[in-house]
């Protein structure tokens, strides 16, 4: 009990830094370009017309809300985060204690770092992932809708209780959900391409005879995980949209997104247009190619 409350202290002073980043990330994800492009430099000095970074974006909602204005909403994100670390620890507990049944087969217990053991804790840990994202998405989907408000000033979804009751009324159970199947797909593609490369990296490329192994096989898991986020950033791009599409805010609207019917629709629509990681970066933002910058709807097209 006392570790899951210290997880649950840690992960929430981590959400309230982090949460200006995110906030940010989804408004660029929308679409939503408030501030010109500037001439800078690239990461080779070199001058390069760019859209302004992480910081010139922050001081401009501080311009318009004040620094409140970068913790929109905080409050449903601190309740998604509290309820999937309890989620998560409860499940592990409940694999660890019925035993995970041998996808491979073979030995009663895997050795560890064994190819059979690391998907057989891959499958626990997905597993556990899955129901705390199923539990806690639509407290995802409320924060993203009170951070998109941002574009067109509305007040829809003000408090985690109201924007419960307007989001059941308006689309019903199914609402809470909208954007969760790309969601899902994400983490799970993304958690097994990061375990299987580090397997991979530590079992062939990794000698267990050289000094710090321990510290290097972290560092490949950290290297991986970057890797697999990257690769599967696209799903997020697609959740995070789907999750605010034809929701009643300007965000979610044309011009700044079409009307998808299902997020494969999103999916080809992103990747005709080539915006398939537009909020990837918030660092040296380059012109997206062939779009030109319509200053009255602060967006390209």
């Amino acid at each position: 009990m006392a570790d899951m409350c210290g997880q649950v202290l840690l992960g929430s002073g981590l959400t309230v830094l982090s949460h200006p980043l995110m906030y940010i990330k989804v408004l660029i994800q929308v679409g939503h370009e408030p501030l010109p492009p500037t001439l800078g430099r690239n990461l080779f000095g070199r001058q390069v017309n760019q859209l302004p970074g992480l910081f010139a974006y922050a001081k401009h909602i501080i311009k318009i809300d004040g620094k409140a204005g970068l913790f929109k909403g905080l409050g449903p994100r601190l309740c998604a985060g509290t309820i999937g670390t309890v989620v998560h620890s409860k499940v592990v507990q409940k694999c660890q204690e019925r035993g995970t049944p041998q996808v491979l087969g073979g030995q009663q217990k895997a050795a560890e770092g064994s190819f059979e053991h690391v998907v057989n804790e891959t499958t626990k840990e997905m597993v556990a992932r899955a129901c705390a994202t199923v539990v806690t998405h639509p407290f995802h989907v409320i924060t993203l809708r009170c951070m998109v408000q941002f574009i067109g000033r509305e007040t829809k979804y003000s408090g985690v209780f109201d924007s419960v009751i307007t989001v059941y009324r308006e689309e019903g159970i199914l609402g809470f959900f909208a954007g969760l199947i790309p969601r899902l797909l994400g983490d799970v593609l993304s958690l097994w391409i990061c375990n299987l490369l580090a397997h991979l990296i530590n079992t062939y490329a990794i000698d267990d005879s050289m000094s710090h192994t321990g510290e290097i096989k972290n560092c490949s898991q950290a290297v991986t995980g970057f890797f697999a986020s990257m690769l599967t950033y696209p799903f997020v791009l697609v959740s995070n949209l789907m999750a605010v599409n034809n929701c009643g805010i300007a965000g979610g609207l044309p011009p700044y997104a079409s009307i998808y019917p299902t997020w494969v629709d999103c999916w080809r629509h992103l990747s005709r247009e080539g915006n398939m990681s537009r909020g990837n970066s918030l660092f040296f933002r380059k012109l997206p190619a062939g779009k030109m910058y319509a200053v009255d709807q602060k967006r390209f097209f």
